[in-house]
């Protein structure tokens, strides 16, 4: 595995693409060996960062994903791209509680851009 091994997915904004996102971090993860545990926490993170974004129904424009393997840690790095404004977007406050249960640490932001976007990092054996 080299140093920083990444992968980088483009998604229709629609959440039945979400699955894809999550197949995709799995693979990373287990390349890094995550456990099974580890591996059902950052599915689920990703699938509520995902959701922020994109929302309950399919809108016009996708979501860029970035995966990279840092070290003992799986990098998640999501990019709305949208042809609607859709507002800022909040968390949930349940996915306020259970996020840090779930990852190392995650943040949700608005890029340069003013593109929504979201970061969150897992590492095997730890959060």
């Amino acid at each position: 595995m080299a140093e920083r091994d990444e992968v980088r997915l483009a998604l229709p904004a629609d959440p039945q693409f979400v699955q894809l996102a999550r197949v995709t971090a799995s693979g990373m993860a287990s390349r890094l060996g995550f456990t099974y545990a580890e591996v059902e926490d950052l599915r689920l993170a990703l699938d509520e960062l995902c959701f922020v974004l994109i929302g309950t129904a399919a809108r016009p424009g996708r979501v860029d994903l970035s995966y990279a393997l840092v070290g003992s840690a799986l990098v998640v790095e999501g990019v709305g791209h949208f042809d609607d404004d859709g507002g800022h977007r909040t968390l949930a406050p349940f996915s306020e509680q259970i996020l840090p249960a779930l990852v190392d640490d995650f943040e949700l932001y608005s890029n340069d851009e003013g593109r929504p976007c979201f970061r969150l990092r897992k590492h095997r054996g730890q959060g």
